[in-house]
């Protein structure tokens, strides 16, 4: 299977993962809080070990270790100011103070547009590296985009939106996804020798997320045992990618050795020639 097909079908899969939460919303019996007490922590586990145990170790083989750190805490701040100056660029919970509540829902779809767009051209310079790389960062990403979508679901039908309207807006906002993945990876020659910086940025992306948006979150539950479960969930969240990207790394690896130029064949050849 070619790298392409893999990155639309991981694409379309992550997207379509990610607007369950908000069609079970629509159309479910479950409470959508529940939901989200679980999908939070999880995501934002997700994230984190995404960056730190996929994206920074590929960044630093591709480039200068100190290079990575700075680009990291550059992509960090970066995304900071971009969520300052926005407003309306993540919301996993509503704010009590009335903050997403002054959205309008153009917005709403304005900016979780944006959001896809942005979360496609992390994939797309995931997959620069390898399918591996790209399949972890779809799961950390479609793990992000779970709660979110719930948040983004809810907000629109709390301004008034029908329900068929607030489904089919999102689900053509999640193709923004696939658009984004597709530009950067179709630009694969451009960006070759800049894999660091982009995979870099990316890891400051998803820490920024986790730290900023996702674990406050946590923090702010006021039961213990709730916030204790959560706890837990987000070390589920960091071990289950881990150890998806583990394996996908061990497979890549296998499948390089299957197909290695300089295997058997080669070696068997030199020793020919050596009499």
């Amino acid at each position: 299977m070619g790298d392409l097909l893999i990155l639309i079908l991981a694409v379309t899969a992550g997207s379509l993962l990610s607007l369950v939460g908000g069609i079970y919303l629509l159309y479910g019996k479950w409470q959508t809080k529940k939901i989200q007490r679980i999908a939070v922590p999880f995501a934002a586990g997700a994230l984190l070990a995404a960056a730190f145990l996929d994206l920074m170790p590929e960044a630093i083989e591709a480039s200068d270790a100190s290079r990575v750190g700075l680009v990291m805490l550059l992509g960090f701040i970066g995304f900071f100011v971009l969520e300052r100056s926005l407003g309306w660029f993540h919301h996993h919970h509503e704010d009590e103070r009335g903050g997403n509540r002054k959205s309008t829902a153009s917005l709403i779809v304005i900016g979780d547009t944006m959001h896809n767009f942005i979360d496609g051209l992390a994939i797309g310079a995931a997959f620069l590296v390898s399918p591996s790389v790209g399949i972890v960062t779809t799961i950390a990403i479609a793990a992000h985009e779970l709660p979110q979508e719930i948040g983004d679901f809810g907000l629109m039908i709390a301004k008034g939106m029908k329900k068929k309207g607030v489904l089919w807006v999102n689900i053509i906002s999640s193709f923004a996804t696939l658009a984004g993945a597709l530009i950067v990876y179709s630009l694969g020659d451009v960006f070759a020798g800049s894999t660091g910086l982009l995979l870099s940025i990316t890891a400051g992306f998803f820490i920024y997320i986790a730290a900023s948006d996702i674990i406050p979150t946590i923090h702010a539950e006021p039961k213990r045992s709730i916030a204790n479960i959560q706890t837990a969930v987000l070390v589920f969240g960091v071990v289950f990618v881990g150890f998806v990207g583990s394996l996908a790394h061990s497979f890549k690896y296998e499948e390089d050795q299957g197909h290695d130029p300089h295997g058997s064949e080669y070696i068997e050849e030199d020793t020919s020639h050596s009499h």
